[in-house]
């Protein structure tokens, strides 16, 4: 495997696990408590991974690398921050690998289908798909009938995505330059 692909691939797990981690803290400053953890800053950075390496790479790289940063997120993710005794924590590791496989797998398919268009419309429609997908999945699975106001949470955590998935689209022009096809 290439070097490139390893280091996004272990980028990409490092991402999952810490954003795994932080979902579990809400941010307990101006009320937001109800409606947002920091989790959330985090995870975008994984459409950015996948992004960059479906643009340079294609999507079977891509793919590759959502694979395998699946793969060593969740492993460290059970390893870490899974606490077999606590249904919440495995309920977040389930919903969490769920979550991350269809959306990124959906992100691959919008950012391929617009990869002609003009170079901001591909990785924003498919990290704004992506997070879509990402965000009800993970919550509703990982929270739906507990006293967590996982709908909010959702909410609020989306609203926090696609305004980083905005922010995201300078950083993926600078770094577009980096990456040479294999």
């Amino acid at each position: 495997m290439n070097k490139t692909v390893l280091l996004l691939s272990v980028i990409m797990g490092a991402v999952v696990l810490s954003s795994n981690y932080l979902v579990q803290f809400p941010i307990h400053y101006y009320e937001l408590s109800e409606i947002l953890t920091y989790g959330a800053f985090t995870y975008p950075i994984a459409f950015l991974i996948t992004d960059l390496a479906n643009r340079s790479y294609g999507k079977d790289i891509a793919k590759k690398i959502v694979y395998f940063g699946f793969f060593i997120g969740i492993s460290f993710t059970l390893f870490f921050s899974t606490n077999f005794s606590d249904l919440i924590s495995i309920r977040i590791a389930i919903g969490s690998g769920t979550a991350f496989i269809v959306s990124q797998r959906i992100d691959v398919y919008v950012f391929d289908k617009l990869r002609n268009k003009y170079w901001f419309i591909p990785p924003l429609a498919s990290s704004i798909n992506g997070s879509v997908i990402d965000t009800f999945l993970f919550f509703s699975i990982a929270f739906y009938a507990t006293d967590i106001p996982w709908f909010t949470l959702a909410i609020g955590d989306l609203a926090v995505k696609l305004f980083v998935a905005l922010l995201m689209l300078a950083p993926f022009r600078m770094l577009l330059k980096t990456f040479k096809p294999i």
